[in-house]
Protein backbone atom coordinates (compact mmCIF):
# COMPACT_ATOMS: atom_id res chain seq x y z
CA UNK A 1 0.00 0.00 0.00
CA UNK A 2 2.49 2.25 0.56
CA UNK A 3 4.68 1.26 -2.46
CA UNK A 4 1.11 2.24 -4.19
CA UNK A 5 1.03 5.63 -2.06
CA UNK A 6 4.47 6.66 -3.47
CA UNK A 7 4.34 5.85 -7.04
CA UNK A 8 1.56 8.25 -7.06
CA UNK A 9 3.16 10.83 -5.20
CA UNK A 10 6.04 10.30 -7.76
CA UNK A 11 3.15 10.59 -10.68
CA UNK A 12 2.11 13.47 -9.46
CA UNK A 13 5.14 15.23 -8.86
CA UNK A 14 6.46 13.95 -12.40
CA UNK A 15 3.23 15.58 -14.01
CA UNK A 16 3.73 19.12 -12.19
CA UNK A 17 7.25 19.54 -12.66
CA UNK A 18 6.33 18.47 -16.47
CA UNK A 19 3.53 21.24 -16.88
CA UNK A 20 5.51 23.93 -15.50
CA UNK A 21 9.06 23.17 -16.76
CA UNK A 22 8.26 21.48 -19.91
CA UNK A 23 8.97 22.10 -23.32
CA UNK A 24 6.73 24.71 -24.87
CA UNK A 25 4.91 23.26 -27.56
CA UNK A 26 3.66 26.22 -30.56
CA UNK A 27 2.52 25.67 -33.51
CA UNK A 28 3.13 26.66 -36.99
CA UNK A 29 1.18 29.66 -38.26
CA UNK A 30 2.54 29.47 -41.62
CA UNK A 31 -0.56 31.98 -43.54
CA UNK A 32 1.41 34.34 -41.63
CA UNK A 33 4.49 33.95 -44.02
CA UNK A 34 2.34 33.62 -46.78
CA UNK A 35 2.78 37.88 -48.23
CA UNK A 36 1.48 36.65 -51.74
CA UNK A 37 -2.03 36.33 -51.28
CA UNK A 38 -2.41 39.52 -48.85
CA UNK A 39 -0.73 42.31 -51.87
CA UNK A 40 -4.00 42.90 -53.12
CA UNK A 41 -6.07 43.39 -49.58
CA UNK A 42 -7.05 46.57 -47.74
CA UNK A 43 -7.58 44.91 -44.48
CA UNK A 44 -6.08 41.77 -42.80
CA UNK A 45 -8.69 40.26 -40.10
CA UNK A 46 -6.63 37.70 -37.54
CA UNK A 47 -8.88 35.14 -36.13
CA UNK A 48 -8.74 33.42 -33.03
CA UNK A 49 -11.03 30.89 -31.96
CA UNK A 50 -12.27 30.15 -28.37
CA UNK A 51 -11.90 26.94 -26.30
CA UNK A 52 -7.77 25.66 -26.91
CA UNK A 53 -7.56 28.06 -30.05
CA UNK A 54 -6.69 25.24 -32.58
CA UNK A 55 -10.39 25.51 -34.11
CA UNK A 56 -10.39 25.80 -37.92
CA UNK A 57 -12.32 28.77 -39.10
CA UNK A 58 -14.78 26.67 -41.12
CA UNK A 59 -15.48 24.85 -37.92
CA UNK A 60 -15.49 27.53 -35.63
CA UNK A 61 -19.93 27.46 -35.66
CA UNK A 62 -19.80 29.76 -32.51
CA UNK A 63 -17.15 32.77 -34.08
CA UNK A 64 -17.08 32.27 -37.79
CA UNK A 65 -21.02 34.22 -38.75
CA UNK A 66 -19.07 37.33 -36.62
CA UNK A 67 -16.04 36.78 -38.79
CA UNK A 68 -18.25 36.84 -42.17
CA UNK A 69 -20.20 40.08 -40.74
CA UNK A 70 -17.60 41.66 -40.45
CA UNK A 71 -16.06 40.95 -43.78
CA UNK A 72 -19.39 42.02 -45.24
CA UNK A 73 -19.33 45.12 -43.15
CA UNK A 74 -15.62 45.94 -44.68
CA UNK A 75 -16.85 45.07 -48.32
CA UNK A 76 -19.42 47.74 -47.47
CA UNK A 77 -17.28 50.74 -46.79
CA UNK A 78 -15.21 49.68 -49.94
CA UNK A 79 -12.44 47.76 -48.21
CA UNK A 80 -11.30 44.17 -49.26
CA UNK A 81 -10.05 41.57 -46.62
CA UNK A 82 -8.09 38.64 -45.60
CA UNK A 83 -8.59 36.41 -42.64
CA UNK A 84 -5.88 34.98 -41.39
CA UNK A 85 -6.83 31.84 -38.35
CA UNK A 86 -4.13 31.93 -35.36
CA UNK A 87 -3.45 29.00 -34.19
CA UNK A 88 -2.13 29.07 -30.11
CA UNK A 89 -2.70 25.62 -29.18
CA UNK A 90 -1.16 22.62 -31.26
CA UNK A 91 -3.27 19.50 -31.46
CA UNK A 92 -1.85 16.78 -29.65
CA UNK A 93 -0.82 15.78 -25.70
CA UNK A 94 2.24 18.05 -25.50
CA UNK A 95 0.63 20.64 -27.42
CA UNK A 96 -2.34 20.90 -25.36
CA UNK A 97 0.14 20.78 -21.89
CA UNK A 98 1.70 23.52 -22.99
CA UNK A 99 -1.67 25.38 -24.22
CA UNK A 100 -2.55 24.95 -20.61
CA UNK A 101 0.25 26.06 -19.21
CA UNK A 102 0.39 29.30 -21.04
CA UNK A 103 -3.59 29.73 -20.48
CA UNK A 104 -2.61 29.71 -16.52
CA UNK A 105 0.16 31.95 -17.34
CA UNK A 106 -2.07 34.63 -19.04
CA UNK A 107 -1.22 33.69 -22.58
CA UNK A 108 2.47 35.61 -22.26
CA UNK A 109 3.91 32.86 -24.56
CA UNK A 110 1.10 33.14 -27.64
CA UNK A 111 0.67 37.03 -26.70
CA UNK A 112 4.59 37.48 -27.55
CA UNK A 113 4.46 35.22 -30.52
CA UNK A 114 0.88 36.85 -31.95
CA UNK A 115 2.07 40.40 -31.77
CA UNK A 116 5.56 39.89 -33.21
CA UNK A 117 3.28 38.38 -36.54
CA UNK A 118 1.49 41.22 -36.14
CA UNK A 119 4.36 43.66 -36.11
CA UNK A 120 5.91 41.65 -39.04
CA UNK A 121 2.60 42.67 -40.65
CA UNK A 122 2.67 46.00 -39.57
CA UNK A 123 6.42 46.17 -41.48
CA UNK A 124 5.73 44.26 -44.75
CA UNK A 125 2.31 46.15 -45.02
CA UNK A 126 2.25 49.63 -43.70
CA UNK A 127 -0.25 50.64 -45.96
CA UNK A 128 -2.91 48.05 -44.56
CA UNK A 129 -5.04 48.11 -40.99
CA UNK A 130 -5.05 45.12 -39.05
CA UNK A 131 -8.03 43.66 -37.13
CA UNK A 132 -7.24 40.72 -34.38
CA UNK A 133 -10.54 38.77 -33.44
CA UNK A 134 -10.62 36.71 -30.51
CA UNK A 135 -13.72 34.97 -28.77
CA UNK A 136 -13.87 33.84 -25.49
CA UNK A 137 -10.06 33.00 -24.09
CA UNK A 138 -9.16 34.16 -28.03
CA UNK A 139 -10.35 37.08 -26.75
CA UNK A 140 -8.36 37.09 -23.49
CA UNK A 141 -5.13 36.64 -25.82
CA UNK A 142 -6.13 39.22 -27.90
CA UNK A 143 -6.29 41.59 -24.98
CA UNK A 144 -2.92 40.61 -23.81
CA UNK A 145 -0.83 40.74 -27.67
CA UNK A 146 -2.66 44.49 -28.21
CA UNK A 147 -0.56 45.42 -24.77
CA UNK A 148 2.64 44.16 -26.64
CA UNK A 149 2.00 45.86 -29.89
CA UNK A 150 5.02 48.24 -30.59
CA UNK A 151 3.41 52.05 -30.30
CA UNK A 152 4.83 52.94 -34.10
CA UNK A 153 2.13 49.99 -35.49
CA UNK A 154 -0.71 50.84 -33.27
CA UNK A 155 -2.39 52.96 -35.51
CA UNK A 156 -2.91 50.29 -38.24
CA UNK A 157 -4.13 47.69 -35.65
CA UNK A 158 -7.50 47.50 -33.95
CA UNK A 159 -9.51 44.57 -31.74
CA UNK A 160 -12.45 43.43 -31.59
CA UNK A 161 -13.52 40.42 -28.71
CA UNK A 162 -16.24 38.77 -27.27
CA UNK A 163 -16.93 37.00 -24.16
CA UNK A 164 -13.26 37.46 -22.49
CA UNK A 165 -13.50 35.62 -19.10
CA UNK A 166 -13.56 37.76 -16.24
CA UNK A 167 -10.31 36.78 -15.12
CA UNK A 168 -8.01 38.62 -17.80
CA UNK A 169 -7.52 41.65 -17.91
CA UNK A 170 -8.90 44.66 -19.20
CA UNK A 171 -6.94 47.29 -20.83
CA UNK A 172 -9.82 49.48 -21.94
CA UNK A 173 -8.14 50.66 -24.84
CA UNK A 174 -9.45 53.00 -27.35
CA UNK A 175 -8.53 50.83 -30.24
CA UNK A 176 -10.03 47.91 -29.06
CA UNK A 177 -14.12 46.64 -28.76
CA UNK A 178 -14.72 44.34 -26.18
CA UNK A 179 -17.74 42.74 -26.17
CA UNK A 180 -20.00 41.35 -22.81
CA UNK A 181 -23.78 40.88 -24.49
CA UNK A 182 -24.54 44.44 -22.92
CA UNK A 183 -23.35 42.62 -19.41
CA UNK A 184 -25.94 39.39 -19.80
CA UNK A 185 -22.15 37.19 -20.71
CA UNK A 186 -22.35 35.64 -17.25
CA UNK A 187 -18.47 34.35 -18.41
CA UNK A 188 -17.00 38.08 -18.96
CA UNK A 189 -18.74 39.40 -15.62
CA UNK A 190 -18.15 36.96 -13.38
CA UNK A 191 -21.79 35.65 -11.99
CA UNK A 192 -20.10 33.30 -10.44
CA UNK A 193 -23.20 31.54 -9.10
CA UNK A 194 -24.42 30.91 -12.41
CA UNK A 195 -21.04 29.34 -13.73
CA UNK A 196 -20.48 27.50 -10.68
CA UNK A 197 -24.14 25.69 -11.44
CA UNK A 198 -23.35 25.23 -14.95
CA UNK A 199 -20.11 23.53 -14.51
CA UNK A 200 -21.83 21.42 -11.97
CA UNK A 201 -24.52 20.60 -14.49
CA UNK A 202 -21.87 20.13 -17.31
CA UNK A 203 -21.30 16.16 -17.14
CA UNK A 204 -25.07 15.07 -16.92
CA UNK A 205 -25.67 17.81 -19.79
CA UNK A 206 -22.79 15.99 -21.59
CA UNK A 207 -24.44 12.32 -20.68
CA UNK A 208 -27.57 13.69 -21.99
CA UNK A 209 -25.64 14.29 -25.10
CA UNK A 210 -24.02 11.26 -25.55
CA UNK A 211 -27.06 9.18 -25.38
CA UNK A 212 -28.85 11.21 -27.70
CA UNK A 213 -26.10 10.98 -30.32
CA UNK A 214 -24.33 14.36 -29.86
CA UNK A 215 -20.48 13.57 -29.77
CA UNK A 216 -19.68 16.69 -27.95
CA UNK A 217 -17.02 17.26 -25.81
CA UNK A 218 -17.28 17.95 -21.82
CA UNK A 219 -15.76 21.34 -22.19
CA UNK A 220 -17.98 22.23 -24.77
CA UNK A 221 -20.93 20.93 -23.08
CA UNK A 222 -20.16 23.87 -20.48
CA UNK A 223 -21.82 26.67 -22.08
CA UNK A 224 -21.88 29.45 -19.81
CA UNK A 225 -25.45 31.47 -19.68
CA UNK A 226 -25.16 34.69 -22.15
CA UNK A 227 -21.97 33.24 -23.53
CA UNK A 228 -23.23 32.81 -27.24
CA UNK A 229 -22.65 35.91 -29.60
CA UNK A 230 -25.04 35.99 -32.61
CA UNK A 231 -23.93 38.99 -35.22
CA UNK A 232 -27.89 39.43 -35.24
CA UNK A 233 -28.24 40.81 -31.82
CA UNK A 234 -27.95 44.58 -31.17
CA UNK A 235 -24.84 43.95 -28.42
CA UNK A 236 -23.18 42.09 -31.59
CA UNK A 237 -23.52 43.35 -35.11
CA UNK A 238 -24.73 47.17 -34.78
CA UNK A 239 -21.51 47.44 -32.17
CA UNK A 240 -19.09 46.28 -34.36
CA UNK A 241 -20.56 47.74 -37.26
CA UNK A 242 -20.12 51.43 -36.05
CA UNK A 243 -17.01 50.28 -34.46
CA UNK A 244 -15.83 49.89 -38.02
CA UNK A 245 -16.98 52.54 -39.11
CA UNK A 246 -15.12 55.28 -36.27
CA UNK A 247 -12.24 52.98 -36.77
CA UNK A 248 -11.88 53.35 -40.56
CA UNK A 249 -13.43 56.51 -41.46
Amino acid sequence: MKKIKHFTLFLVILGSLFFLFGPEVIPENSQFQEFSNLTNKDIIVIFNSGGWGNTPLEKAEDFTPIIKGIQETLNNLGYNSVVIPYIRTKDSLLGKISGARDFFNSFQSSSEALSEKVEILTNNFPDKKIIITGLSSGGALVEETMEKIPVKAQNSVCAITAGTPFWSKTFGLNNALQLDNNRKDSLAVGEKKALIFTLLKAPFKWISLKINGQNLTLSQSFQAPGHNYHWSSPEVGPQIVTFLKNRLR
